[in-house]
């Protein structure tokens, strides 16, 4: 599902290239996006038969809080047909690399009722295509196969899923009569490029984003001050990327301009608050998470039930 993704440089089209060979079908809901946006004419030239759009339109007020994301993700869900589900959100990549083991699981684990989805782990770029985030707070793996069943439901603002008989469509952000699910592990990533972009672009997908959580009379109130570009901080706290991208990033990549706008010294004193990962609580925990117990996230939420299968 997306709304003026191309006008906020989400790599939409990739993002379903990425993942088109493995599937029977792909469904994408496009909202009622700006008359400057071309986010449909990107997906139609991908030129496939195995994309359905279906056109949608927004409604902020009676999905407040993010939950028009999970609105939106559930029109798209509640079309599919199959007994797997993938998804994916439009600024996120799947390596072709990671091809073989999705299939291979989904296959293996058709039998099994227990099972509900498929846990990925995740790869978040910050501000170029060379570094990433390796921090807490920072989501390391999400939901994104489910199986077909009309009780699990976008939750939230469609970061993840949960089970919720009898859903009323109202509020995704309930509590009271969901269920997390029991999910399996597979052997993939997702490449996350939600915080890759050109530093004035960022600033408007942020601003886009808050609008959607926060409504718009607060995002007026939270960036009247603001500076018109996104300031992505010291590049050198950040883990650097040495693999390769999706081959269907190629393209994309070398739109990348703004390296120049980027500190890569770290003697810069930051004008604004710092983020999560430049937090000392947030680096010690990192270091522990990483150097002593082995990568596992302390005391982080877990939206579903792992069962080692």
């Amino acid at each position: 599902m997306a709304k003026n993704a191309d006008k906020l440089y989400y790599p939409i089209k990739e993002s379903i290239e990425s993942i088109l060979p493995i599937v029977d079908e792909f469904v994408v809901a496009i909202g009622d996006n700006d008359s400057d946006d071309h986010s449909l004419e990107r997906i139609q030239a991908i030129n496939s038969d195995k994309i359905k759009i279906i056109r949608t339109r927004w409604d902020l007020e009676k999905y407040s809080r993010g939950t028009e994301n999970a609105h939106q993700t559930d029109i798209a869900k509640e079309a599919c047909s199959g007994d797997w589900l993938f998804y994916l959100q439009a600024d996120e990549v799947i390596h072709e690399k990671y091809h073989g083991n999705i299939v291979k699981r989904c296959e293996q684990l058709m039998g099994d009722s227990r099972i509900e989805g498929l846990l990925f782990r995740y790869k978040h770029f910050w501000g170029d295509y060379n570094h990433y985030l390796l921090s807490h707070g920072w989501y390391p793996n999400e939901i994104r196969i489910i199986r077909n069943n009309k009780e699990i439901h976008s939750w939230e603002s469609a970061q993840s899923f949960r089970k919720i008989p009898g859903f009323d469509y109202k509020d995704y952000r309930q509590q009271k009569g969901t269920y997390k699910l029991n999910v399996a592990n597979v052997d993939a990533e997702v490449y996350h490029y939600g915080w890759v972009r050109p530093p004035h672009l960022m600033q408007k997908k942020k601003k886009s984003l808050d609008t959607i959580h926060k409504g718009e009379k607060r995002v007026v109130e939270l960036y009247s001050n603001q500076k018109s570009h996104f300031d992505y901080g010291p590049m050198k706290r950040l883990k650097v990327f040495t693999e390769s991208h999706p081959e269907v990033m190629a393209e994309w990549i070398k739109k990348f301009d703004w390296k120049d706008l980027l500190d890569f010294t770290g003697n810069k004193f930051p004008d604004r608050d710092l983020y999560k990962h430049e937090k000392l609580k947030y680096r010690i925990v990192t270091w522990m998470e990483q150097n002593i117990v082995g990568g596992r996230e302390l005391g982080g939420f877990r939206n579903y039930n792992l069962i080692k299968v």
